[in-house]
């Protein structure tokens, strides 16, 4: 038995090595390749029809004076029918004159503000704000997104199939050049597009774009006031009783790259995505095989990856005597090269970049996770 243990150790390092190297590699493209392969067999369209359902637009606000109006305004000028919707402005105990611009649009029934004295989080002000709503379908949006003029006749098309419960509209980056990562922050939300249309045409896609999204009213779940990401744990509330979270990248929402960047919000992003885990629950009973799937492959696969990356590294060290692991980390020391470079320096071509923009995301999953086990919920508006 110590015989047989002693001559698994040295080919431990390159277990390892494969199995590490193999989790980024099929988290980014292996699932990709495997939902193109599924998509012939299992395609399952939404019956979508032009409907004008009662729609309340609600946004939730903290601080934001400088984009409320434009926002109501942005809304305003929609193509959906004036008598069909209502415009709901949620203010949580903003400080900076936010309840008050958007007043200064408010006519009590189109364009309603609620301003809430204390500010308590966001899920607080969705939980106490949507029995107070008026349409069928509550559509919440973020106030620095803006819509596309027929967005939400696009988004609410999908709701014409009675099994759809939840729809999230399409997330748009412009003005790339404004930020410094702004062409890798637009490749990644193409990217995670792609993804959600295709998990969204074999069954259900998991989570929505916050900036637009909405859930019929009588399904919002009320989620508990300390979840960090709400425009996750609503849509999938709508698997576990039975309906469908679907994806409409026709229905456009638009916000300026300079206003997402930034490692802080990778940060809360993680931590939220590490919240994510105990929602799995939702997929489990009753069993929901393709969500599952995808939840296993997309999101807890995207957790796995920055481990996996170190413990590639790691074990590359071991296997140095061996000239293809000499080569494969001259690969890695170029990449993380890259990385550090593109953080310091403007890069030229920006393709340059994503290394710095992968690492970045990744590197973020470490505090989070710190964030997510030592509870801290403080994050919720930053």
């Amino acid at each position: 038995m110590v015989i047989r243990v002693y001559s698994v150790i040295p080919v431990l390092p390159e277990i390892v090595f494969w199995f590490s190297a193999a989790v980024p590699v099929y988290v980014y493209l292996g699932f990709p390749v495997v939902l193109l392969l599924l998509r012939p067999i299992l395609r399952r369209p939404v019956k979508k029809q032009a409907i004008e359902p009662s729609v309340s637009l609600l946004i939730a606000a903290y601080n934001e004076a400088g984009v409320i109006e434009q926002k109501i305004q942005n809304a305003l000028a929609g193509e959906y029918p004036a008598g069909r919707l209502e415009i709901a402005v949620a203010s949580d105990g903003s400080t900076d004159g936010t309840a008050d611009r958007a007043r200064g649009l408010a006519d009590g029934n189109r364009v309603r503000v609620f301003a809430y004295a204390h500010n308590r989080g966001k899920l607080h002000v969705l939980n106490e704000t949507v029995p107070q709503l008026r349409g069928e379908i509550v559509i919440l949006s973020d106030a620095t997104s803006m819509l596309y003029p027929d967005a939400i006749h696009r988004l609410v098309s999908n709701f014409a199939d009675p099994s759809v419960g939840a729809v999230s509209g399409l997330y748009r980056v412009i003005n790339m050049e404004a930020a410094s990562i702004g062409r890798s922050e637009d490749f990644y939300w193409k990217y995670e597009t792609f993804l959600k249309t295709w998990e969204s045409e074999l069954d259900s896609c998991l989570g929505s774009h916050g900036s637009f999204h909405a859930i019929r009213k009588e399904l919002y779940p009320f989620p508990q006031p300390g979840t960090i990401n709400d425009d996750f744990v609503i849509p999938l509330s709508v698997l576990k009783k039975g309906f469908r979270s679907v994806y409409e990248p026709e229905a456009v929402s638009y916000e300026p790259a300079q206003d997402m960047t930034g490692f802080g919000r990778r940060v809360r992003i993680m931590t939220g995505n590490v919240q994510q885990l105990t929602e799995i629950r939702a997929l489990l009973n009753p069993l929901r095989p393709l969500p599952l799937f995808f939840f296993l492959s997309h999101k807890a696969g995207r957790l796995a990856v920055p481990f996996a990356m170190v413990s590639a590294l790691l074990a590359n060290l071991f296997l140095l005597r061996q000239p293809l692991y000499q080569f494969t980390l001259i690969l890695q020391a170029g990449f993380y090269a890259l990385a550090i470079l593109g953080g310091l320096l403007p890069l030229r071509p920006k393709f340059l970049r994503v290394p710095y923009y992968f690492c970045m995301v990744n590197t973020a999953a470490f505090p989070g996770i710190y964030h997510a086990l030592t509870e801290r919920r403080g994050m919720a508006w930053k």
